[in-house]
C-alpha cells in the first residue's frame, strides 16, 4: 500500500505512477510565452515589487462567497503541502510545493510549541505553472525526490519559501534542498547546494522548524539570505550560471524574513532583518553599510521601505518593536535601550511590532498586524500612532501578510477569514469573507484579481464568476 500516495489534501488515493502520467500529459503544456514586462507591476517575489505588498489601483472586490460561488473566478486543487506563495509574470501563476505520502499534518491552532512535525520521508518538491484567467494548471514539474534534510514544525511546510522570476528564469528554494533555477517552462538550469538550513529556535536546537527566507531577483542576480543554526550568511548568485558573486559570513540565531532591495543615494542596498544583525548590505560587494542589534528574537517580518525609511518588525523573547531606520544610515547605530531613538532611527515603539506578518505601507500610513490580529496603523514618517484595534475576532491566528490595492488592505486569518479593511486614519472594516479553508500563505494580486493558496487550493477572487 506505501506505493500509494494518501492525500489529505485532496481526499483520494494517488499513486506515484498516476502522479507522473499526469505530469507526462501535462508535458506538452507550457507557460505562455515569456513577454517584457514592467517588473513594478508583476507579482514576480514573496509580496510582490520589493514586498512592498500593494499594486496600486488594482481594484479588488471587498466582498466574495467562496460557498456560493460569487466573485469567485476559479479554484484549483493544489496537491501537497507548501507555505510558498504564490507569484505572478504575464497571464501565469507559479506556485511551489511539496508532495509526500506519508499524512501531512498541520496545526494551525498551535501557540508556543516547538516541537517538529514527523513527516521526514520521501518528499516531491514540484514546481507548478497555471493559467492566471482559469486555474488550468499548464505544467507541473518534479524538481527533486528525496528524503528532507531538516525537520519542519508542525504548522510550517517542506516548502515555505516563495519562488521569484524575473520573467525569463523561476527561481526557488526546497529549504535544505538547495536554490534551484528553471526556465519558464519549468525545465532545470541549474541547482545550488546550500548545505544544511537548519533553522529552529535557538534555545531549543533539537527542534527543526524548516526554512522559510525567500529568493530575490535582482539585475540578473539572485540574493539568498540564509541564517540557520551554524554557518548563516548572506550571498549572491549570478542568475545564468548559479556561480556565487560574494558570500558574506553572518552572525544570527535562525532568521525566516525575505531580503529587501533598494536604491538609495546612488547605491543598490540588501536590506535584511535579524536579532543580533538586521541591517543592510552592499548589492555589488555585500559589504556591510549598517548593522543594528537587538529586538524580538525570533525575526520572521520581511523589511519594506517608504519615505526613504526601512520599516523593521520582530518579536518573541523581551521585545517586539517597531521601528524606521533612515536609508541613510551608516555603521553600528545600535542604542543601549531598544525604545530609544537617533538621527539614525527617527521612530520606535517597544512593544508595538508583529511575529509573523511583514507590515504594509499605504499612503503615508504603515499598517502591522500582530498574531493575535491587533491592526496598528502608524504615521509612517512620525511613528504617531493612528489607531489600534483587533480585527482577529473569529479569526484565529494571523500569519500571512496583508496586501492591498491602495484603497483597502486585505488580512488573511489561518482559519480562512479574511478581513478587510478600509486604508486610511481610521479604522473601518468594510467586509469579512471566508475562504472555507485554512491560510497561511501571503495572496498574491494581478488584473483586479486576489489569489490565495489555501491548505487545499488556489482560489481565484475577481468581480464576476467563471
Amino acid at each position: 500500500m506505501r506505493r500509494f500516495f494518501y492525500h489529505l489534501l485532496a481526499g483520494t488515493m494517488i499513486s506515484l505512477p498516476v502522479l507522473r502520467a499526469q505530469e507526462a500529459r501535462e508535458e506538452g503544456k507550457s507557460a505562455l510565452p515569456v513577454r517584457e514586462m514592467d517588473p513594478a507591476r508583476q507579482w514576480a517575489q514573496f509580496r510582490g515589487y520589493r514586498a512592498r505588498g500593494i499594486l496600486p489601483g488594482s481594484g479588488l472586490p471587498v466582498s466574495w462567497s467562496v460557498e456560493k460561488n460569487e466573485n469567485v473566478l476559479w479554484q484549483t486543487e493544489i496537491r501537497g503541502l507548501g507555505h510558498a506563495a504564490p507569484i505572478i509574470w504575464g497571464d501565469c501563476i507559479y506556485l511551489a510545493t511539496a508532495v509526500t505520502e506519508e499524512v501531512q499534518e498541520l496545526d494551525v491552532k498551535v501557540r508556543g510549541a516547538v516541537g517538529s512535525a514527523s513527516d521526514t520521508g520521501v518528499q516531491q518538491w514540484r514546481l507548478l505553472a497555471l493559467d492566471k484567467g482559469t486555474g488550468e494548471v499548464l505544467f507541473n514539474r518534479l524538481a527533486l525526490e528525496g528524503k528532507p534534510r531538516v525537520k519542519r514544525h508542525t504548522k510550517a511546510t517542506h516548502c515555505n519559501s516563495t519562488p521569484a522570476t524575473d520573467g525569463k528564469n523561476l527561481v526557488a528554494i526546497f529549504g535544505s534542498e538547495g536554490l534551484f533555477c528553471f526556465d519558464m517552462k519549468g525545465e532545470l538550469r541549474w541547482r545550488k547546494d546550500l548545505g544544511p538550513m537548519d533553522a529552529g529556535w535557538f534555545r531549543s536546537k533539537e527542534a527543526q522548524w524548516g526554512f522559510g527566507s525567500s529568493p530575490v531577483i535582482h539585475d540578473g542576480r539572485v540574493v539568498v539570505l540564509c541564517d540557520v543554526q551554524e554557518g548563516s550568511f548572506l550571498a549572491l548568485y549570478r542568475i545564468e550560471d548559479g556561480k556565487e558573486l560574494w558570500k558574506t559570513p553572518r552572525e544570527d540565531v535562525p532568521t525566516w524574513g525575505t531580503p529587501t532591495i533598494v536604491e538609495h543615494e546612488g547605491k543598490t542596498q540588501i536590506l535584511v532583518n535579524g536579532w543580533h544583525h538586521t541591517g543592510a548590505y552592499d548589492f555589488e560587494s555585500g559589504e556591510e553599510i549598517w548593522k543594528l542589534k537587538g529586538g524580538g528574537d525570533i525575526p520572521v517580518p520581511t523589511p519594506v521601505t517608504a519615505h526613504g525609511n526601512v520599516f523593521l518588525s520582530n518579536a518573541h523573547g523581551r521585545h517586539s518593536p517597531m521601528r524606521a531606520v533612515s536609508l541613510s544610515a551608516r555603521g553600528d547605530i545600535t542604542l543601549k535601550k531598544v525604545e530609544e531613538t537617533s538621527e539614525h532611527i527617527p521612530w520606535v515603539h517597544r512593544r508595538k511590532g508583529a511575529y509573523m506578518a511583514t507590515p504594509i505601507v499605504v499612503g503615508k500610513n504603515l499598517y502591522s498586524c500582530d498574531g493575535g490580529g491587533v491592526l496598528t496603523c502608524f504615521d509612517a514618517v512620525s511613528g504617531e500612532i493612528r489607531y489600534r484595534e483587533r480585527i482577529g475576532q473569529g479569526g484565529g491566528g494571523f500569519t500571512a501578510s496583508p496586501v492591498s490595492d491602495g484603497s483597502h488592505l486585505y488580512f488573511a486569518g489561518e482559519t480562512g477569514k479574511v478581513f478587510v479593511v478600509k486604508a486610511g486614519d481610521e479604522f473601518a472594516v468594510v467586509a469579512e469573507n471566508e475562504l472555507e479553508d485554512s491560510c497561511l500563505a501571503s495572496p498574491a494580486l494581478a488584473d483586479g484579481m486576489l489569489f490565495f493558496r489555501t491548505r487545499f487550493k488556489l482560489i481565484a477572487i475577481g468581480e464576476g464568476e467563471r
